[in-house]
């Protein structure tokens, strides 16, 4: 089965990088239409791209379409003017400075297709979203980092009666745009993305429509480049502001969550709280006291918001088991999880592990006194950090409640 892919790449006076992006999405090894939707742009773009367009109608190639906002109207409305006047049944997102691996649409055109003929017969339901890993890297290229695998196999679908609870508990996390494809029709439907949000909540707000009506599909491969800008929008942020945001997020989430979820499904209070609680830890990790006590004061005596954050931290990581050979450990090999040992090394690290879990312990009983006594100022060693999260995570891990992932590409 063909999958009809557009590209639409946003752009706003960045020509330089624009060209990338462009060249990306001419190469990419199945072809497809390319719509490039310029938010009126005063660099040279619009002379560029219609002198490309030319070049390409001159050997016969009509995929690149250019449109142009008559004023300047934002990243949200360039984007709908974009997918509204592309033609394919799927859209590639694309910001002008962000780029896609050659293979990126043939991987999810082939992903899709396989939905679409093995799955879609038997549930009736279709494929409406579909994500790959991406890259992040600098301004020079220069990879800084990737996107975590988050299911089985090369590719897998979540139905879409489980992907709501999964965003709830942070199990499906979409990603950027050039992370995601969607289908159009979907998209119109769901009303596209509302210029009225926040910049980079916009995009997520829509893969929470989109959601609604369809499959999600995930590829755990690099199929897309991610610019990260020092001193970016997104990293001016306060945490605070992130805190907001991410309650707002919920808010829209929670009502969409299917029925088959609700006997276990935590209300709305709750759910803020265990937010307050994940970013003050956010804070905390950071050394920004004064703004984790009073995102986290609110909340750290809530047992049920804890327990919502040690099932959401515990459904996205997998900590693995290791040997660990001195006599301390050995000694109290009944007081310390398995899963814990691949972090502690040696036997201050075994004492300060212990002073750890009786700090959390006394966090959940309300103990608040002893708690501040035993967690700092421990907390402040990365490597003390990430004991202290595992342990989180391993406390009610038998509690956990996993979404549907199916694998479609072994």
């Amino acid at each position: 089965m063909a999958i009809r892919f557009s590209i639409v790449i946003t752009t706003y006076n960045r020509l330089n990088l624009l060209k990338r992006a462009i060249d990306s999405a001419l190469k990419q090894t199945v072809p497809c239409e390319v719509v490039i939707a310029d938010d009126c742009s005063s660099d040279g773009t619009e002379e560029y791209v219609k002198n490309l367009c030319q070049s390409q109608l001159q050997q016969s190639d009509r995929r690149l379409i250019y449109h142009r906002n008559e004023r300047n109207s934002g990243h949200s409305q360039t984007m709908n003017m974009g997918v509204s006047v592309a033609s394919g049944e799927w859209i590639k997102p694309v910001d002008d400075d962000d780029y896609l691996a050659p293979n990126c649409i043939e991987e999810m055109a082939q992903a899709i297709a396989i939905h679409h003929t093995t799955i879609t017969p038997e549930t009736n339901s279709k494929a409406v979203i579909c994500s790959a890993q991406a890259a992040q890297v600098d301004p020079n290229g220069r990879e800084l980092s990737r996107t975590r695998i988050i299911g089985p196999g090369k590719a897998f679908y979540i139905p879409q009666s489980d992907i709501h609870y999964g965003m709830l508990l942070e199990q499906v996390p979409f990603g950027t745009p050039v992370q995601v494809a969607y289908r159009r029709d979907a998209f119109l439907k769901s009303g596209g993305w509302d210029s009225s949000l926040d910049v980079n909540f916009d995009d997520i707000d829509s893969w929470i429509k989109i959601a609604q009506f369809g499959d999600a599909i995930f590829i755990n491969r690099c199929l897309a480049y991610r610019t990260v800008w020092p001193g970016a929008y997104n990293q001016k942020l306060s945490l605070e502001k992130r805190l907001r945001t991410n309650i707002l997020i919920k808010e829209k989430i929670y009502p969409l969550i299917h029925q088959k979820h609700h006997h276990r499904l935590p209300d709305l209070a709750q759910i803020r709280n265990y937010l307050r609680l994940h970013w003050g830890l956010v804070a905390l990790k950071a050394a920004k006291i004064n703004p984790a006590f009073k995102m986290a004061s609110s909340a750290v005596l809530s047992q049920k918001a804890w327990k919502i954050l040690l099932l959401s931290m515990a459904t996205r990581n997998q900590p693995k088991l290791s040997e660990v050979s001195f006599s301390e450990l050995e000694n109290n090999r009944s007081t310390v999880h398995p899963d814990v040992e691949a972090d502690i090394h040696n036997p201050q690290q075994l004492k300060t592990y212990l002073k750890l879990r009786s700090g959390l312990t006394a966090v959940q009983r309300g103990k608040l006194n002893k708690a501040y006594k035993n967690l700092f100022p421990s907390l402040f060693s990365p490597a003390n950090f990430k004991v202290f999260m595992n342990l989180l995570i391993l406390e009610n891990s038998k509690d956990i409640v996993t979404i549907q992932k199916h694998i479609l590409i072994q």
